[in-house]
């Protein structure tokens, strides 16, 4: 990995990223990265989505995910954070034994 990027690129590896963790809890999951209007240029604002069910917006600032994507220790806490929340938002809907 590598840090570093143009808003785009970062505002893609952050969603591959996350969507790949993500799924390893549902594969239903989608994520959705919003990265335009307000955000253009200096922030994302992420969440996961199971169907209706969406989890609150997980706040990033864009120089923190380009500086920091080329870290190991970064990337992991930021990969069990989003299992976590995958996981918490199938506890929450009863769905947390159903695995397609």
């Amino acid at each position: 990995m590598f840090s570093g990027g143009d808003y785009e690129e970062v505002a893609r590896w952050l969603w591959n990223f996350l969507t790949s963790h993500a799924k390893r809890e549902d594969p239903r999951i989608e994520v959705t990265v919003d990265h335009g209007g307000d955000r253009e240029g200096t922030s994302y604002a992420a969440t996961l989505a199971l169907g209706d069910r969406v989890t609150a917006p997980m706040e990033f600032a864009y120089r923190d995910v380009a500086e920091n994507r080329g870290s190991l220790a970064w990337c992991h806490a930021l990969a069990d954070r989003t299992r976590d929340l995958a996981r918490q938002n199938l506890v929450r809907h009863g769905l947390a034994d159903i695995r397609s």
